[in-house]
């Protein structure tokens, strides 16, 4: 990554996976888990639920939705987080398919519609 000097700071431009970036094991999987409670935290917001209500509806217990609200979410599994969102009345849908800009490993990310 090119570094450069921001106000006599020196600054590097991050790869886009903030996980990755700080060399932390899962960083892959931690940015879709990421993506997938961002889109489940902006939900609750928009129907304008306590904690209290958003965890009945999504079938857990309040704690664990705080700590998964706040970023804790080594715990939680990916296929969990897609139940979550179904919960919530959104469609998930996994595409798989050929990726013409990888020739080894593939990609797996989170697009929202």
């Amino acid at each position: 990554m090119k570094k450069r000097i921001v106000e006599g700071i020196e600054v590097e431009r991050g790869s886009g996976n903030v996980y990755a970036d700080l060399g932390l094991p899962g960083a892959d999987e931690m940015l879709v888990k990421a993506r997938l409670v961002t889109k489940i935290r902006e939900i609750i917001k928009a129907h304008g639920w306590t904690q209290q209500e958003a965890a009945q509806v999504l079938g857990m217990p309040q704690p664990k939705l705080s700590n998964m609200l706040r970023g804790q979410f080594r715990g939680i599994s990916e296929a969990k987080l897609m139940a979550c969102l179904a919960r919530l009345g959104r469609r998930v849908q996994i595409v798989i398919g050929p990726d013409p800009q990888v020739e080894t490993t593939g990609v797996v990310e989170v697009i929202f519609a």
